[in-house]
This record gives C-alpha cells, structure tokens and sequence, in this order.
C-alpha cells in the first residue's frame, strides 16, 4: 500500500511527532511505500535544522531528517505555514531579506496542492497531531 503521512505537531508539543516517524518506519518495514510526508501547521518545525535537544532528549527533527535522507522520501513542508513560523529556506530568505535559512536537507517547501496530488496517488492519508 502506498501512504501518505501528514504530520501537524511541533516535535516538542506533542507525542504525535514521534509516534508518526514511528508508523512511518514500521510502513517501510512491513513493505509498503510512503508516497509523501507532508508537514503542516506547527508539524513544519520538524522540518528545521536549527534545532537542539538536550542531551538525554530525542531530537525529533535530526531524526525525521536522518529518516528522510536514508529513504530518499518525498517529505514537503507547507510553505505558508513554515513562513509563517520562520522555517524557510534560502530562496525564502532571500525573497524576505533575512540572513539565513533553517529548513533542513531533504525537504521541499510546497503549497497544499502537493497534498492534493499524493492524497490522489496514495491508498491510504494518515494524519498526525491537530493543527494550530
């Protein structure tokens, strides 16, 4: 079956971060295919790479970008909402003329129509965490 995963929890509120990379490895394991991961909402802030636990602490975001990269998945963050909440990425930074950017690698910033299409592609949508 393929999947996609829409993920809407910050990975500091919330357990609903963990527990979505959790199903997201499992999916894989048992064989079937992740169409699109797709952060929304506050889900867009596990999307950054400027983010520090402390030592005894999962880093929710190095784990989902370690998980994405080693797959090669498909994981796009909605461009309004991590705008909005200051994950961006160089053209971002640019286009609003701040000093940097903080979306980590292996991920596109897209609009909702993405979500469309792999919603379209996909067997099964799962969503994770309210959105905020």
């Amino acid at each position: 079956m393929k999947y996609t995963l829409i993920i809407q929890s910050a990975p500091i509120d919330h357990q609903s971060s963990h527990t979505a990379l959790r199903f997201a490895r499992t999916l894989l394991k048992a064989g079937h295919s992740i169409e699109r991961l797709f952060f929304y909402g506050a889900g867009v802030h596990n999307a950054t790479s400027h983010s520090v636990a402390p030592q005894d602490e999962l880093n929710l975001p190095e784990q989902w970008q370690q998980f994405v990269t080693q797959h090669s998945l498909d994981a796009v963050v909605c461009i309004a909402a991590a705008v909005r909440r200051g994950v961006i990425n160089s053209a971002e930074s640019s286009r609003y003329s701040k000093t940097g950017d903080n979306l980590a690698d292996g991920y596109d910033l897209s609009g909702l129509g993405q979500l469309v299409a792999s919603a379209v592609e996909s067997d099964r949508v799962v969503t994770f965490g309210a959105g905020s």
